[in-house]
């Protein structure tokens, strides 16, 4: 299972496809939000991702009961929902200019709509794909939304029960989505790697018979890593200038050297996965000399018996496998040899 974003293919014969995500991390900064464009294309990342909504689209204007964060395991406990929306939405009027600049970059761009006039939006802005987000993973009607624009879609399934991504795929299948992406995602911010369970990627690719990657919320680069070897070919991580300055999603975010180094290392991850290998290659050949094998290490006379006193296992790897040493012991030599003889059947 391969196909295109944009100019760049995605699949398992390719490099993973990364996407850095700005989310609410512009800080409210049109130059800010270009600048983590331009690192993010410094870092080699494939595609910068926005979140397309407003704090109306989002939820209603109450600050009190069901619309107020009081869990104290929240980086955004004591805001609102409205609140934290008007906080880290991405104005729609900057959409044109941050993807403008990735195009300008060679990154790819797109964003996560949140209803369906986010949708239509990105539509007339010509974006090459869409993500759904975890918290939207069971809006059928959005789904639908998105998945007949016949452009990529990419889910992320934290949360999601089996019959609950059963009924989304199923939808966006129905509806016109060829090229379907889910992301193994746990949502919360950050997530642990112990409430991680990758495992279950393989499990996901067979269930589903999709691509699969990783919407990782973790900290560091190592479980993006391991996604890799056990099937991801997108990754997915928050990304930020310095979480120093702040943001709504700044704690669990890479800087630019971190991404930098995901990009790299998922792609040695990818690359060292290659196919089920034994024996030697043919970059290794050259090594089969260090080797132990089998000397003579003392001169010998034509007749001579073979004992452990004058036959050694020691490299280079030229003489017989050390295999054969119980074979040889007690043998005769059949000519003059010299200390540092390999051991071949000619000799004895």
């Amino acid at each position: 299972m391969e196909f295109k974003i944009g100019n760049r293919w995605v699949g398992k014969n390719h490099k993973p496809f990364v996407i850095a995500e700005m989310s609410g991390n512009h800080n409210h900064s049109l130059e800010r939000a270009l600048q983590i464009v331009e690192e993010a294309a410094k870092s080699g990342a494939d595609a910068l991702k926005l979140q397309t909504y407003t704090a109306e689209t989002m939820t209603l204007d109450i600050h009190e009961g069901d619309f107020f964060i009081q869990d104290s395991n929240s980086l955004w406990q004591g805001n609102s929902l409205y609140n934290l929306y008007l906080e880290a939405y991405t104005p729609w009027e900057w959409h044109k200019p941050i993807f403008d600049r990735a195009s300008e970059l060679g990154m790819l761009a797109f964003s996560t709509p949140f209803d369906e006039t986010a949708v239509d939006f990105l539509e007339e802005l010509n974006v090459p794909a869409y993500k759904i987000a975890s918290f939207e993973n069971t809006d059928i009607q959005l789904i639908r939304k998105v998945a007949a624009t016949g452009k990529p879609l990419i889910i992320s399934t934290g949360m999601a029960s089996v019959a609950e991504l059963d009924e989304s795929v199923r939808a966006a299948r129905a509806a016109g989505c060829e090229n379907l992406v889910l992301l193994k995602c746990t949502s919360t911010y950050p997530a642990t790697p112990e409430n991680t369970n990758i495992s279950t990627l393989p499990h996901l690719e067979q269930l589903f018979n999709c691509t699969v990657g990783m919407s990782d919320h973790t900290m560091g680069v190592g479980v993006s890593v391991a996604a890799v070897a056990l099937g991801a070919v997108v990754i997915e991580k928050h990304f930020t200038l310095r979480r120093a300055d702040g943001g709504v999603d700044s704690a669990f975010s890479l800087e630019p050297e971190e991404l930098k180094a995901l990009v790299v290392e998922t792609e040695r991850a990818w690359k060292a996965l290659g196919s089920i290998t034994y024996g030697v290659t043919d970059r290794e050949r050259e090594s089969l000399k260090h080797r132990r094998s089998l000397y003579i290490s003392k001169d010998l006379k034509k007749g001579d018996v073979l004992t452990k006193e004058n036959i050694k296992a020691i490299r280079p790897g030229m003489g017989l496998p050390t295999k054969y040493l119980d074979e040889l012991l007690g043998r005769t030599v059949s000519k003059d040899v010299i200390k540092g003889t390999p051991l071949t059947w000619e000799v004895i």
